[in-house]
């Protein structure tokens, strides 16, 4: 498979294609399963990589994490299991070239596997996937153009923590009920951003982390993002690296609409076990990985909100032209209360198409762009209020700033699609705006592209890091 030299990201069909081949190719020791079904219909695969016979030093180790964390796993009965989750965002595609790359790499070095089984769910989201189609993109323009992203009840990873549980996406149920079954000593979800830094998330600290995630970064060439927006206030053993707070914690500042906790995250804590959330950006710059202290973070807030503001309102009259043509004046076809499925309440997101569209992707685009509008006002409440932060560095501002910009600019190219496909007369004014924000953007932080194989290779480095880092925690503490 040929994805990572031609600088592309592999879609979720051609994963199931190549991961079957890597199974073919090693018939009881690589395992391909299908772990559940998407909305659409569509395999959720889970490749695996059996464990290796421990050696006599290790055997006590895990035996006592067994009796720990509980049995473990299908392949072979591993006393361990690390579970590696790709695709839980549409458009973040370098995880699944991640996960089959590090199943090659466990294949030809296996001394990671040494009591231990590698699970790879290959995409979480794959008709999230198929939605978002950029599998090689140039620039942020390009990057844009079939963007998306679903609303946060119809992702994966974040639906516990936005919807009741009878009402969970099957997407939700698979990663779940494999937590379950394999009960990890350490989950990674694989994520990326557009434009930025790479940094990595922990729900439980792993000591010694920090240093080779640096060494990592500093080899590729790769920002350390330091003040991630994502994880405003939290505990930072090291640069990049952020462990979430405790719930009532000072430190739980940085804004989700959210609850962090109740994510998929957090049911790997059901059997000790630890997760990390490894960022990598398409796009790198440096502005993010700046620590010098930013001179009026308040005032830069402020800022940043009205500027969010005023481009949210330009998305929202547009929103507003297409809602008029297609007769959704009440804005509630094909949804819930909540934001997800669609308006008979099942929450399946297959109802009827809105009567002026007659692309069966406008009905998630549509929900996604007003999922984003009805969020950004929240955020900006939140940069402007008691809480915003008298001192920060001028990489966490940047992060900021970043952040805003990508929330208009995602919204905005959603609609774009949905009024492009349908010759609405709004389309080649709403163009022109993704269009010139995509250049600002590109531009206000001098984007550099980081090729494919680097962010896989950034990514493979950081999970073996992880885990070898929380192995030797555990022996160190006497939990293994």
């Amino acid at each position: 498979m040929t994805l990572l030299r031609d600088m592309r990201y592999p879609t979720p069909q051609e994963l199931g294609l190549a991961a079957r081949a890597l199974a073919d190719e090693h018939p009881g020791v690589v395992r391909l399963r299908q772990a559940g079904t998407s909305r659409a219909g569509q395999p959720i695969w889970v490749l695996s990589v059996a464990a290796t016979a421990t050696t006599t030093a290790t055997a006590t180790a895990t035996a006592t994490a067994t009796a720990t964390a509980g049995p473990v796993g299908t392949a072979g009965g591993d006393a361990r299991s690390v579970l590696v989750v790709a695709g839980a965002h549409a458009n973040e595609p370098v995880g699944g070239a991640t996960a089959l790359s590090l199943a090659r790499r466990l294949l030809r070095d296996p001394a990671p596997r040494a009591g231990c089984g590698w699970h790879f769910l290959l995409c979480a989201d794959p008709d999230g996937a198929d939605l978002h189609r950029t599998p090689r993109p140039y620039s942020l323009l390009d990057y844009h153009r079939y963007f998306f992203r679903p609303p946060g009840p119809e992702q994966p990873e974040w639906a516990p923590s936005l919807l009741p549980a009878d009402r969970l996406p099957p997407e939700t149920l698979a990663l779940t009920a494999l937590i379950d079954e394999l009960r990890p000593v350490l989950q990674v979800s694989l994520h990326a951003t557009d434009l930025g830094g790479t940094w990595v998330q922990l729900t439980r600290d792993i000591p010694g982390l920090a240093e080779p995630f640096a060494k990592s970064a500093a080899e590729l060439r790769i920002p350390v993002e330091n003040g991630a927006s994502d994880a405003a206030g939290w505990p930072s053993p090291g640069p990049g690296i952020f462990v979430i707070p405790q719930p009532g914690s000072e430190a739980a500042g940085a804004f989700h609409p959210e609850d962090t906790r109740l994510s998929t995250w957090y049911h790997a804590h059901r059997y000790a076990g630890t997760t990390a959330i490894v960022e990598v950006p398409m796009w790198a710059s440096d502005l993010v990985d700046d620590p010098a202290p930013h001179p009026d973070p308040r005032g830069a807030l402020r800022m940043l909100a009205a500027r969010l503001t005023a481009d949210a309102a330009l998305v929202g009259a547009a929103r507003e032209l297409a809602r008029s043509r297609d007769g959704d004046r009440d804005g509630d076809w094909d949804r819930n209360e909540d934001g997800s499925g669609d308006g008979s309440g099942d929450g399946d997101g297959d109802g009827p198409r809105p009567g002026g569209f007659e692309d069966p992707a406008a009905a998630p685009l549509l929900r996604a762009v007003d999922w984003t509008l009805a969020l950004i006002p929240r955020i900006t409440a939140e940069w402007t209020g008691a809480g915003a932060p008298a001192e920060a560095t001028a990489a966490y501002i940047a992060s900021i700033d970043a952040f805003g910009r990508r929330l208009s600019l995602r919204a905005a190219a959603m609609l774009l699609r949905v009024l492009r496909a349908e010759g609405h007369p709004a389309a080649p004014g709403l163009d022109r705006l993704v269009t010139g924000w995509c250049e600002e953007f590109a531009t206000r932080f001098g984007a550099r592209w980081i090729p494919v194989a680097t962010q896989v290779e950034h990514q493979s480095r950081t999970v073996l890091a992880a885990y070898d880092r929380l192995v030797a925690a555990d022996r160190a503490t006497g939990r293994a």
